[in-house]
Order: C-alpha cells, then structure tokens, then sequence
C-alpha cells in the first residue's frame, strides 16, 4: 500500500541563480517524518553541497554534490530552476526473505530542479526518512544518445572526529574482487584504504552524538556499482566507480546509457543514535522497487547442506554426495547444494542425483560460474550464466528437473555490465521459477524486495576462509561482531556457518560461538557445513535448535553488543524467539540480557544452549523467564550461545 500526501515545503531561502551573480546563500531543507533528522542542501561558491543532522546536531558536515556526463556537466555554475512540493510517503510491503517480512518505509521527499550554462537540466532527488537519508541524480530530459557519467563528486563529511568499521575493497585477483576482506575495528574516521582501490560501501562510524552507516540501494542495470575512494582527508569519503582492469579488463568502467531520462542509485546514510537501529534498519529495501515477480509464492527459503566445505572433492563424485542428502532428509532440512564441478561428476550424473534427493524429499540447489570472459576461473559449469540465450535455456531445463535454486559466483566486478547480468540471472530464474544464491559477488543493494527469489548473497569472509587464510582464526573473531552492524545490516549474507572440523587453520571459536552464528547472521539459506556424522554426535538439544532453525524472520532485534565487541540477536518466528550471542574478545564475560522484547503477561521457557568447559563442547539447561526479567550468560573467550524462547 502506498499512501502519498502533499506537505507545505520547508524552505529557508530561494533564489533563481546560483552561478556566483547572487551574493545571498541558497538552501533547502527537508526533515524526517519524526523531525530528527534534517537534510540540507545550499549553494556555495557557484557549487552545491549538502548537511545531515540528528536530534539538532550535525552529523555529516558541508559535503559536496555534483556529476558529469560526457556531453554536460552538473558540478559547478548551475542555476536554480524550480523545487517540488514536499511528498510524503508511506508505503507497507512484505518480504519473502530478510530480518523483518512485513516492512514500513516512511520519508519525505523534495526534487530540486538545476540548470548548466547550456541549459542542460538535473534533478537532485532527496530523501529524509526516520532511519536517514538519501539522495540521488536525476535527468529528467527526453533524448537518445551515447550518455557516459564521466564524473561525480558526491561526498559524505563526518562533522566531527570519531571511529569506523568499514571494509577495504578488494584488489585485483584471479578470485576478487568479491567483498570478502576484513573490516576495520574502531579505526580512526578519515584514515586511508590500505589499498588503491578504495573502501566498500557498507562501513559504519561512530561520532559524539550518533552512528552512520553509508551504502546505497535502487541499483539496476542502468548504472554500476560504487564505492568510497581510497583517501578521506578531514573525514570526507567520496564515491568512486569500478576499476578499469576489474572484469578482465571489459566493459566500461563509467556507467554509460542510450538514452534520457536516466536516474544514479541512492546514496544512502543511516543515522541512529544506537547502532542496534543501524542493525535493525530495512531502509535499503525501502528505497528500493517493489517486487517484479506477481506470484512468488514458490520461493520457499531454508536450510541446506553443502558437502563442499566437508569435503571439497565430493561435488564430482556422487556416491559422496548421498550421505549429505540422506542427512537432510533425516534432519527435516529441505535442501542439498551441490557445488562447482558437478558437471564432471563420476559414479552418476546429475540427473539420477536430483531423482534421489526427490525420493528423500529433498531439493536441489546448482552451483554455477558467472564467467564468461570477465574472469579466468576454471571452476564449472562456466559459460552458460553470462550468455543471456544459454541461459534461458539451462534455467528451463533445471525447472523440468525439479532444481530448486542456482549458486552462481566468481562474478569479481561492479562495473555495469556485470549488474546487468545479475538483473538478467535473477529475472531469467524467476521465469522459470528457480531461487538465486549470489557468490564472490557484490553488495546488496535492495534486490530481495525487487526480486524476491534471491534469497542470499555473500559478500563476507565466510566460513570457508578456515581453509585459505591463515589469520583467519584469529580475525574473524572480533569481525563476526562486526558484521550484524555493516554487511548484514545492509541484507541477507550467505556466512556458511557452523564448521566445527578444523579446515587447515585451528578455530578458535567455540563450537557454541559457531552454533549461534545461525542466528546472529541472517540469511534466506543457511548452509550447514560439515560433516553428518559430526552434526549426529551432538547434543540431542543442539541437534532440536538446528532443525526447528527457522531461515526467514518477522521480526529482529539487537539486544546487545558494540562492534568488534560482542554481539547479542533476537530473532522471531512466529511465536518462537531465537537468540544468538557470540563474544568477540579473548576473554571470558558474562553478560546480562534485558527480556524487555517478550510480550508481558507470559511465562515463557528459555532453552538456553552455551559454552562447555573446554570450548568444544555445549551447556544446556532450561529457564522460565517473564519480560521483566534480566537474563545471565556466560561465554568463554570468543565463545557462544544460543536460545530458543518459547
């Protein structure tokens, strides 16, 4: 449902010119539905720039705006043309997938309309909504053409000093870029990448009064993806587009159309004053569009298991395979992935697998390689996703075997053509009714609420990092604690979790710290990672938490945590709450949860599951717990737990 209202404009100043004859300050202002957050635009020195603020204290200082084409440009000698009326909006929209299935966006919006020397028109499109802000570029003449964005300048300026959480983007490898480094832990706002290729879009900060979080949303094939460039000097992060040598060198690494109108993504800034909001925030999705599937009802999220990690031979030799699928069928896991390779499978073929798992009632999920000529992975099969005919042509077939979902990676670019072939992989799937699992892939951007059979992304150094990295054991035990608040914060993330086998480099994480992980990373498909047998030995109440784990959520909360620290989920299915809790330090803690989120006037059992004395094994015991209670835990270092409250 949307429901859009005409609201009186909130101006301090008009002017018609801009272009350094008018010595009087141009601004406009736009507010949050709640009024705590403003968002300023106002001309100076011939140039626009824009202001955020949170509760009448600024937050994202004096920060340029302005982009070019190849045939105009928009940074500087601009003359104001016209403003819209203020638009309310509000909309309630489902998902099929994510922390929170029923979702509200609320904003209010202003279009300022500008002029070049050459009477060239642009729209600066703003957004102010109760978790943030948002703006974008809009063109809103009439024309074909060879149009190429050469230049953009957009800024975001911290007004004061504070701490980060961001993620540098990847150089350039045979395997990346595919957002899978480390995040920072708490380092200074304004510190340079270590590496030239810059900063991913997704990183947080923390100032006197309030937390950010930059990303952006309502990204098509119209555009490519961006980035934060490599140095910020005074706190100012400014967009980069992709690498010219990203993709093997092809495509162009500006985004390019044929025509006019043409629109940029939302950038976006979140604003709260607890970073347990930034967690909670489903405003990527909001500015996002609304579904293109009409009937989506056959996109059914959930558990998996994966023999890979286990064993990463097994894809290419069936009867290895068959006790993974006999184990979900045991366990009430409703699906199998089978990963790369399978193509070259021995002892069997692909076909007379799926009819075994059919008979187990268990679906099928295909791995697949984007390449194509963008990267020189062998893995396979490969040269089917990026050709749109073959395409087509694989994802019918894989309906009429029954496939339930494709696993498709190594798609190492943000540059346009490469989001293009998302757009085209996630709509050619849900023709033929077939789910989607992004790999060694970009951010999300909004998608699952514009195609709701995407059901996860990775985008993170998961769990099979154990077997690559080895630092990994050791970082990743403060960067989980990270997460929830960035990557995760921003859409479903594909982690893999819950590996208790050591694959090449020690955990050391407990084995409840890798149980609450289930919970604590949302995804609509959660890959249980290891071996049957290892899973089969657990305690009977681990075993009852994994298999009544749901993998879609109504509602989310963060109930405790810092970044880099520890963190504490409370997700709700139905009437059931799932918490999960992991301990970011290597130290013991015990921490004291507030049950505030529960429904008073209850009585509830709390099924708590936590860390035993040696890390490698579980507590568990039972609670009746009530709303007003405070409920204790304790984790090892780096350890865990998890509940079911019911």
């Amino acid at each position: 449902m949307r429901i859009v209202k005409l609201l009186p404009l909130i101006s301090l100043a008009l002017v018609f010119a801009l272009g350094g004859c008018s010595k009087q300050q141009t601004e406009w202002v736009i507010k949050s539905p709640d009024s705590k957050i403003s968002f300023k635009v106002f001309e100076k020195e011939s140039r626009l720039f824009y202001t955020a603020g949170f509760s009448d204290t600024l937050v994202i200082g004096e920060s340029p705006l302005g982009i070019s084409r190849n045939d105009a440009q928009f940074i500087e000698k601009l003359s104001f043309v016209s403003e819209s009326k203020q638009r309310s909006i509000s909309e309630n929209y489902k998902l099929l997938v994510g922390k929170q299935l029923e979702c509200e966006y609320s904003a209010n919006e202003l279009v300022l309309t500008f002029e070049n020397e050459q009477k060239a028109k642009i729209e600066l499109v703003l957004r102010a909504g109760n978790d943030g802000v948002a703006f974008r570029y809009r063109f809103p003449e009439s024309a074909n053409g060879n149009y190429e964005i050469t230049n953009e300048i957009s800024g975001f300026k911290f007004a004061e000093k504070g701490k980060a959480w961001i993620e540098p983007y990847d150089s350039i490898t045979k395997y990346s870029p595919g957002y899978e480094r480390n995040f920072t832990n708490g380092t200074p706002i304004g510190e340079s990448s270590p590496e030239a290729e810059g900063w991913c879009f997704g990183g947080l900060f923390q100032t006197s009064n309030a937390w950010v979080l930059m990303t952006e949303a309502g990204l098509d094939g119209s555009f490519c993806g961006s980035r934060l460039a490599q140095s910020a000097p005074g706190g100012l992060y400014t967009v980069r587009y992709p690498g010219e040598k990203e993709a093997m060198g092809l495509g162009n690494a500006n985004p390019q159309s044929k025509e006019l109108p043409w629109a940029t993504p939302w950038r976006v800034i979140m604003i709260a004053k607890d970073p347990s909001k930034i967690a909670a925030s489903t405003m990527v999705n909001g500015l996002s569009e609304s579904s293109k599937i009409a009937d989506a009802s056959w996109v059914k999220p959930g558990l998996a298991s994966w023999s890979w990690w286990a064993d990463p031979a097994s894809p290419k030799i069936y009867k290895r395979m068959i006790p993974f699928i006999d184990f979900s069928s045991e366990w009430g896991i409703p699906y199998f992935l089978v990963d790369a390779n399978w193509n070259m499978m021995e002892g069997g073929n692909i076909e007379q697998l799926i009819g075994y798992a059919k008979q187990k009632n268990v679906g099928i999920w295909l791995w697949y390689n984007s390449g194509g000529p963008h990267n020189t992975v062998t893995e396979a099969p490969r040269d089917i996703m990026f050709d749109p005919a073959q395409r087509r042509a694989e994802f019918e077939k894989l309906q009429k075997w029954g496939v339930k979902g494709v696993k498709v990676d190594f798609f190492q670019s943000d540059k346009q053509h490469i989001i293009q072939q998302y757009m085209g992989i996630l709509k050619d799937a849900a023709d033929f009714h077939v789910m989607v699992n992004f790999h060694g892939c970009t951010l999300p951007r909004g998608w699952q609420r514009t195609w709701p059979n995407l059901v996860s992304m990775e985008s993170i150094p998961g769990e099979e990092c154990y077997m690559f990295r080895p630092t990994y054991p050791e970082t990743t035990v403060w960067n989980n604690t990270i997460i929830p608040f960035t990557r995760n914060a921003i859409g479903s993330m594909d982690y893999t979790p819950f590996g208790l086998t050591y694959k090449v480099n020690k955990h050391l994480t407990t084995y409840s710290n890798e149980l609450a992980l289930t919970v604590v990373f949302e995804s609509g498909v959660v890959h249980l990672v290891d071996f049957p047998e290892v899973y089969r030995a657990l305690p009977a109440e681990v075993q009852s938490f994994v298999k009544q784990l749901p993998t879609v959520w109504d509602e989310s909360k963060m109930i405790y945590g810092y970044p880099g620290r520890d963190v504490v989920m409370a997700r709700r299915s139905g009437e059931k709450w799932f918490i999960g809790g992991i301990n970011g330090e290597m130290t013991e803690k015990s921490i004291t949860l507030d049950l505030g989120f529960l429904t008073g006037g209850k009585t509830y059992t709390a099924k708590l599951i936590s860390d035993g004395a040696d890390g490698k094994s579980f507590i568990a015991n039972e609670i009746s717990v009530k709303k007003a209670d405070q409920l204790p835990v304790k984790m090892l270092s780096a350890g865990g737990f998890s509940a079911v409250v019911e």
